[in-house]
C-alpha cells in the first residue's frame, strides 16, 4: 500500500512541558498532522505512544465538555516524565467530522441528546476517525511497537490495522467535571472506552475521583 503522508519539516519545539523534536507531515488532501518526539525511538522497542485527535475547543480554549485538553497536557508531562515517547497530533477534529458539525452535536446534546445520539441525528457516523496517517507517521519515525496511552480500544485495531504492533495499552485518568460527566459515561457505555478505576468507579457515580 503507498503512504499517503510525507515528511515535509522538522526542528526542535520548546514547551511548557519541555523540548520536544516536531515533524509535520502533509497528505493528499493537504492536511498537516504533527508528531512531537523525545528520545531514542527507533531502536525497536516498544515506544509510549499518544495518538491524540484536534480538539480546538478543549486543546485551545479548555472547554470542560470533553477531557481533550487535559489528556493533551497529561500526556505530554508523562512522555517528558518517562523520556522516550511520542505524541502524535491529527487533524481529526470531533472524531473526524469536522468543527462546525461539532458545534452542532453540542446544540443538540443542549437539548438533552448524547454525544452519539446527537451525531446520528445528524445523518454522520458516531466516529469517523482513521489511523492509517498516525500508523504511517510512527513507522516512518522508526516506530513499529507501541505502548499506547489510550482509554480507546478502537485506536489500538486502528493502528494494528496499518502495520503497528500495540504491546501494552497505558490508561488515562482524567476524573470527570460537571460538564463532562455525560460524555464521560456515553464513551464508557456506548464506545467502550476502558477508564482506570477510580475514574469509572467516579464516572459510574456521577461525580469527582
Amino acid at each position: 500500500m503507498m503512504s499517503v503522508t510525507r515528511r515535509v519539516a522538522q526542528a526542535n519545539l520548546p514547551t511548557r512541558y519541555g523540548t520536544f523534536e516536531m515533524f509535520v507531515y502533509g497528505t493528499p488532501d493537504h492536511e498537516e498532522h504533527v508528531a512531537l518526539t523525545l528520545g531514542a525511538i527507533d531502536d525497536g522497542g516498544p515506544v509510549l505512544v499518544r495518538a491524540h485527535s484536534e480538539c480546538l475547543t478543549g486543546d485551545v480554549f479548555g472547554s470542560s465538555r470533553c477531557d481533550c485538553g487535559e489528556q493533551l497536557a497529561d500526556s505530554l508531562r508523562f512522555l517528558q516524565e518517562q523520556g522516550r515517547g511520542v505524541l502524535l497530533y491529527l487533524r481529526q477534529e470531533g472524531r473526524g467530522i469536522g468543527l462546525a458539525n461539532k458545534i452542532s452535536t453540542y446544540a443538540l446534546q443542549e437539548q438533552g441528546l448524547d454525544t452519539v445520539e446527537a451525531n446520528l441525528a445528524l445523518g454522520l457516523p458516531e466516529d469517523m476517525r482513521d489511523y492509517r496517517v498516525a500508523a504511517e507517521m510512527l513507522l516512518d519515525l522508526g516506530v513499529r511497537r507501541a505502548r499506547l496511552l489510550t482509554n480507546n480500544p478502537a485506536k489500538i485495531a486502528g493502528l494494528e490495522r496499518y502495520g503497528v504492533e500495540v504491546v501494552e495499552r497505558v490508561p488515562l485518568g482524567i476524573s470527570p467535571n460537571p460538564s463532562n460527566l455525560t460524555y464521560l459515561q456515553t464513551k464508557r457505555e456506548k464506545m467502550g472506552h476502558l477508564f482506570p478505576a477510580a475514574v469509572a468507579l467516579a464516572v459510574a457515580r456521577g461525580g469527582s475521583a
